[in-house]
């Protein structure tokens, strides 16, 4: 009998072990017909308040709209500055600079890849006005200096929890706060493959602050409380029916889905812990990590010679990220740089994520782990 196929991400089978509750769940909206704000989108963002124990949750269409919404909430200006990792995915940045506001790329810790507080200090200047942590690969940036840093320079926190719902921090006053809830505003994407994702486009922003919250609401909403009286410039960002009703029933398996990542990820760390040339996550000490991905490091210039090994076998892999944000032709005329930003270009020249996904078994993880040992016993 053949192999089974090995997936990065496997939501098909995701699917069929709760294939009953989401086709009972998209029947309800498609008998109703309430395919804007339906009873499910309401409903889902106060059962997503409960499990990250925030006041408030606003729906919205996507991650990207959830930072640019964010920033438009806070009354950010065109010239004001918002301070980003360069080892990161694009939106943030992206949904600065669409709204005329500079992205000022910080370098990160290579252990953790996230944002560091020393990087932070470099970059200030009196144009800055906001910070946007990225808790990459689930694992959360170091938020107790981050948050003390900026009271004291009196700047807002905008958490990018895409890759993080659930986390959990450990340590200090912010101790059990979950990923997303300790900033002004935390956002998050409901992409397919995120931790807890719908089938298809989808974000929310988090928050404490009533005010805040009514002005996201807005902003989602064309700027209107009242049915065509609009109150301030918006954009139309729903989470659809069919989605929330979707991560309504996903929201229940979050915590079992994040137990299984988690298993997968020690699995990993075991068995390739003692090779020379690879250098597995780091899991730090004030932060849970959800695994959205497990991202090694490659060192000594193997890691491409690797990626085609595991491909030969059939085996996926991929690099997240191997472009870093001030490199992209998009930002060069856009940001501003902050330091060498050497950790982040170096990163981009290591990092292979392994499979990882919530039905991926000791067999399938022990076919990828002996062809990563047989390549390096082979070099």
């Amino acid at each position: 009998m053949d192999d089974p196929q090995i997936r990065m991400v496997d939501l098909y089978g995701q699917y069929l072990n709760i294939k009953n509750e989401v086709d009972v769940a998209m029947a309800e909206v498609l008998t109703s017909t309430a395919f804007i704000n339906g009873p499910q989108v309401e409903r889902f963002a106060t059962q997503l308040a409960s499990y990250l124990d925030v006041p408030h949750v606003i729906p919205c269409a996507n991650g990207t709209d959830a930072l640019q919404i964010a920033f438009m909430a806070l009354g950010l200006k065109p010239g004001d500055e918002v301070i980003v990792p360069a080892f990161t995915y694009i939106a943030p940045a992206e949904a600065a600079a669409l709204l005329g506001l500079v992205p000022v790329v910080v370098d990160v810790d290579p252990h953790n890849f996230n944002m560091t507080f020393h990087a932070l200090e470099q970059a200030w200047s009196p144009k800055t006005k906001a910070i946007v942590p990225v808790h990459l690969f689930g694992q959360c940036a170091p938020m107790e200096p981050i948050m003390e840093w900026a009271k004291a320079k009196g700047l807002f926190v905008v958490e990018d929890t895409a890759q993080a719902l659930g986390a959990k921090y450990l340590t200090g006053q912010y101790k059990n706060r979950r990923a997303g809830t300790i900033g002004h505003i935390g956002c998050t994407s409901f992409f397919p493959s995120k931790n807890l994702g719908c089938f298809g486009d989808g974000g929310a922003m988090m928050t404490k602050d009533a005010h805040l919250a009514a002005q996201m609401r807005m902003i989602t909403r064309h700027g209107q409380r009242m049915k065509y009286i609009h109150e301030v410039l918006g954009c139309n960002s729903r989470l659809d029916t069919l989605q929330a009703a979707i991560l309504e029933v996903k929201l229940k398996y979050l915590d079992q889905y994040e137990a299984a990542r988690y298993r997968a990820a020690q699995e990993y760390t075991q068995a390739l812990r003692d090779i020379d040339g690879l250098a597995c996550p780091l899991e730090e000490s004030y932060s849970t990590h959800v695994y959205h991905q497990y991202t090694l490091r490659v060192l000594n210039g193997w890691r491409d010679e690797l990626v085609r090994h595991l491909t030969s076998f059939k085996i996926p892999s991929a690099i997240y990220y191997p472009v870093s944000v001030q490199k992209q032709e998009a930002f060069t005329s856009i940001i501003r740089k902050s330091g060498t930003l050497f950790n982040s270009e170096q990163l981009c020249s290591e990092v292979l994520s392994l499979p990882m996904h919530t039905e991926l078994t000791v067999e399938i993880q022990d076919r990828v782990i002996t062809q990563i040992r047989n390549f390096f016993n082979n070099i």
